[in-house]
């Protein structure tokens, strides 16, 4: 394994590796030829890969989602884009660092970014409040939007929170109208707007950021109305059934996808971007071009129907006692 951080069905991979590393010890010490017993352990290290990368549940899912090596907005940000100039403040109140933004270039293509931000460490996440934005971090998101929209630049939004803050500061300028405000005023963007949901899309904290004509996810990524341990919290008063909540939640990307929350599922490396970044970066780089080439030729009133129609058809509901809405 590439780091000391280990999930807890990640531990077989481990175990095999440790034997692996002494095996290759032993031999070098004692000048014994055992590459047959390496070749099999190696081989028994792929197979167990496989197996289980390849059968994740929803719930382990939103613990890559949360890896602390899975790469945030500025490593893509570092790795996609030319020319980042990062602008700051809502100019009403102050500067979010949860929230970044800022033009740049994607290939030749000028394009306006809106990022959340984690932090790597304690001094970080709390400069970056740990990726949970404040209402003048979605009031600055609006007011780059806006801004790209006066110079005709296309809106790239990089989903990455657990949600938008709590805290009484945040009710008291009033996040749950700056999150509403940037729904609305996104939905009447005339520019194309890219969302990509690459760890967390948690609440309306995501979806501040996440109106576009185009809402993509990594594969291992999730996209909820409320957290998985914040759900169970709820129906089961006990956190510990955060599990049975995330599973119940279909939030990960395959069950997005089906639901047509969500247009495109990127697969990532095997066992999570953070085991190849630089793969990872290329096939969003190349996604992000391919999605914007086809919404850039549309024509503005329709892109702008599509998108309305797009997040109108969202949803499961009843009327006149009749199920509507998708179904999986």
């Amino acid at each position: 394994m590439k780091s000391e951080f280990i999930l807890e069905f990640e531990r077989p991979l481990r175990d095999l590796q440790n034997k692996l590393e002494d095996l290759k010890k032993t031999s070098e010490e004692n000048k014994v030829d055992v590459k047959s017993e390496i070749d099999s352990i190696v081989a028994k290290l792929e197979i167990t890969k496989k197996d289980i990368y390849t059968n994740l549940s929803p719930w382990q899912r939103v613990q890559i989602a949360r890896h602390p090596r899975r790469p945030y907005a500025l490593d893509y940000i570092a790795k996609i884009f030319t020319d980042f100039q990062e602008l700051h403040g809502d100019r009403l109140y102050g500067d979010d660092q949860s929230i970044i933004g800022g033009t740049a270039f994607l290939q030749d293509q000028p394009v306006m970014i809106i990022a959340q931000q984690k932090g790597r460490n304690t001094k970080e996440n709390l400069l970056r409040n740990f990726g949970c934005p404040h209402p003048e971090g979605y009031r600055k998101a609006l007011r780059l939007m806006k801004m790209a929209e006066r110079f005709q630049l296309p809106v790239i939004s990089l989903i990455d929170t657990p949600g938008a803050f709590p805290g009484i500061g945040a009710e008291e300028r009033h996040v749950a109208e700056a999150i509403a405000v940037n729904i609305r005023e996104m939905s009447l963007l005339k520019i194309p707007v890219i969302c990509m949901v690459i760890g967390e899309g948690g609440s309306g904290g995501a979806l501040g950021i996440g109106v576009g004509d185009r809402v993509l996810i990594l594969e291992n990524a999730y996209y909820s109305v409320i957290s998985p341990e914040g759900c169970a919290a709820i129906l089961w008063k006990d956190r510990a059934y955060a599990p049975d909540a995330a599973k119940a939640l279909r939030l990960g990307a395959p069950d997005l996808l089906k639901l047509k929350i969500v247009d495109e599922v990127l697969e990532e490396p095997l066992g999570g971007a953070h085991n190849d970044p630089d793969l990872m970066a290329k096939d969003i780089d190349e996604v992000l071009q391919r999605n914007l080439r086809e919404v850039a030729a549309m024509k503005t009133d329709d892109r702008l129907q599509a998108r309305y129609e797009k997040f109108r058809r969202m949803g499961v509901y009843e009327e006149e006692g009749v199920l509507s809405g998708p179904t999986i």
